[in-house]
């Protein structure tokens, strides 16, 4: 009997063995979950478009539903004649649910020395549907400036004097407008991105100026993370007239290279100079955008999962 009352005492150490070896086998070899901060999205669209804008010319699709945009942008337009025009423009805008969004701009012009506030805009805009659920997605965009100072006639595109203005009617104060766009945008193969914006403008006032084209952007990423470091081109036609001139109207047409620095996770730099092609626009016109983005990460506000390492590359 003492020979044999050892057996349920190995039975019993080899069967716990067992069991603790089974288990921590499972352990080593289950998944790990990394979670981490996935970019911000609207609707299912990329990065890129999911911020207001593409380049310096082009806005984009709509913010996610309660993320803020603000940007700072500066305008510096060398004229073939005369001296150089400065325009700031700060914006801020609001996503709001259901593919909406509002903005407000404020323009302070200095040109020749004075240093002026010009006018001020209210917009919105509006995606018809969820990225990538109508081809090329359609968002439209309308905008009312009201002028709250003078008007910097040099700056005004194809502005000339016409017969009959008093030279001593004193400066014009700046024309409220409205302003109504198409914006379209693609990311084709996820190599290239894509948006033109179509605008019509209408002035209400002075000489009723009315202006209509384009703008359009395309950029390639260059590194790795895709919205680091972007190079590309943009284009702008502009076809203005005013009460007097309708029937002759004054083209321009202005192309230039573009670059996208995105500085940290919420800021990005834009830099885009523009050369005219036509007589009668600028010689060289260059933007400058600093802009930040608020908000949370993730479709729809939520913190998005990255996959389990053991599957992340199957």
């Amino acid at each position: 009997m003492g020979r044999h009352a050892g057996v349920p005492f190995i039975v019993m150490v080899v069967a716990l063995s067992t069991n603790c070896w089974a288990q921590s086998s499972e352990t080593s070899f289950q998944p790990v979950n990394v979670t981490g901060q996935a970019p911000i999205s609207a609707y299912g669209a990329p990065e890129a478009f999911s911020r207001s804008r593409l380049g310096t010319l082009t806005q984009t699709y709509v913010l996610p539903a309660f993320t803020v945009y603000t940007g700072l942008d500066y305008e510096f337009t060398v004229p073939r004649q005369g001296l150089p025009d400065h325009l700031f423009t700060q914006e801020l805008e609001i996503g709001l649910p259901y593919r909406f969004g509002v903005a407000i701009e404020n323009n302070v012009d200095a040109f020749h020395g004075s240093v002026r506030e010009s006018s001020v805009s209210i917009e919105t805009r509006y995606a018809l549907a969820d990225w990538d659920k109508i081809p090329l997605n359609p968002t439209l965009f309308a905008e009312y400036r009201i002028g709250v100072g003078p008007l910097n006639e040099t700056a005004e595109v194809g502005s000339q004097p016409h017969e009959g203005d008093e030279q001593d009617r004193g400066p014009q104060r700046t024309p409220n407008a409205y302003e109504l766009r198409l914006l379209l945008a693609e990311d084709f193969g996820d190599k290239v991105e894509w948006a033109l914006d179509g605008f019509f403008e209408q002035e209400l006032s002075g000489d009723r100026g009315r202006e209509w084209g384009f703008a359009q952007s395309l950029a390639v990423p260059i590194l790795k993370e895709r919205e680091k470091l972007k190079l590309g081109i943009e284009m702008l036609y502009r076809n203005h007239t005013d009460h007097p001139t309708r029937g002759d109207p004054t083209q321009l047409f202005e192309l230039g290279p573009s670059l996208a620095w995105k500085l940290t996770r919420s800021a990005r730099l834009d830099v885009t100079p523009l050369f005219g092609t036509t007589s009668a626009g600028p010689a060289v016109q260059t933007f400058v955008v600093l802009s930040f983005l608020l908000g949370p990460p993730g479709e729809g506000g939520e913190r998005e999962p990255e996959a389990p390492t053991s599957t992340r590359n199957r």
